[in-house]
């Protein structure tokens, strides 16, 4: 089981949640580096207009992510990656990617990490998302939300809609954001598969995890998002590492009572308006009742 649990209560649904993050732990790079790689390729191949979109003018800024992500990279992880004559050696991966390829420098970028990377731009209007290489969604497609500004990408979710005060917050985060302090945050959902790629909009009127009255297919799917101001061209990276988990790795977890109860009580705080976004307006009681059989009798 993953080492991230932020729906113990220390990540709560529907807050923005940021926090400073070394810069050392910029990037989350774990076991399945390959197998996550390999699945980027596959999505790439599969869905190639939904993957990746970039506006022009945004090539100076997108070298400049390939130029950052590489550096750390090898001085943080110098077993798992190595310079080539002409790019980077993923080692694990067994895969070289190639700088002067001609592909674009972010989506070249995507293929040395298990991240997804969105690239952030201000103008007049505010930040807007101007370039992405996206193959991991959680309910969204980057075709809605390419070019649209920060508060209309989040428009969906509650309380972050324009004009409210989390968007102006998230805005401001951006605007004093300083590249040599990265920041960090999470989020969590509840889905009745553990596929990666997961564009579908939740269906707050479906049963999603399995039929009869306990929920059996359950997994957990944990966001871990960073932020970082580019020095250069001071546009902003928006970075996204997925972690799904089956519910039921969670009974072997030596927390497993105080996860399940702040499991239980977050699902039960949710209002109507939240559990519908989340796809839980029919699964809030089946879940519970699962989670109440691993607090035992």
């Amino acid at each position: 089981m993953t080492l991230h649990t932020p729906y113990d209560g220390s990540a709560k649904l529907f807050q923005i949640g940021i926090r400073p993050l070394e810069l050392r732990d910029w990037i989350d790079v774990d076991e399945r580096l390959a197998a996550d790689l390999a699945e980027k390729d596959r999505v790439a191949a599969t869905y190639p207009g939904a993957a990746f979109l970039a506006e022009p003018g945004t090539e100076a800024a997108q070298a400049e992510v390939l130029a950052l992500l590489s550096e750390h990279l090898i001085g943080r992880h110098p077993s798992l990656y190595r310079r080539s004559a002409n790019g980077i050696e993923v080692v694990p991966a067994n895969r070289c990617v190639t700088f002067d390829s001609g592909v674009e420098p972010l989506r070249l970028a995507a293929q040395l990490v298990q991240e997804d990377l969105v690239l952030m731009r201000r103008d007049l209007a505010g930040w807007r998302l101007v370039a992405a290489s996206l193959s991991f969604p959680s309910s969204w497609s980057l075709r809605d939300k390419f070019g649209r500004l920060l508060h209309d990408v989040h428009g969906p979710v509650p309380g972050f809609g324009p004009g409210t005060r989390n968007a102006e917050l998230m805005t401001r985060m951006f605007d004093h954001a300083r590249p040599e302090i990265p920041m960090v945050r999470w989020n969590w959902s509840l889905y009745g598969d553990d596929r990666l790629y997961h564009p579908e909009t939740a269906d707050p009127s479906a049963l999603r995890f399995g039929p009869g009255e306990r929920a059996q297919s359950v997994y957990l799917r944990v966001e871990r998002q960073t932020l970082r101001r580019l020095p250069l061209s001071g546009d902003m990276l928006f970075t996204i590492r997925i972690h799904v988990d089956p519910l039921a790795a969670l009974e072997q977890h030596q927390q497993v009572a105080s996860i399940a109860t702040a499991l239980i009580d977050q699902l039960e705080a949710l209002t109507p308006e939240q559990l519908d976004y989340k796809g839980l307006t029919l699964e809030r009681g089946r879940l519970i009742h699962r989670l109440r059989e691993m607090l035992g009798p």
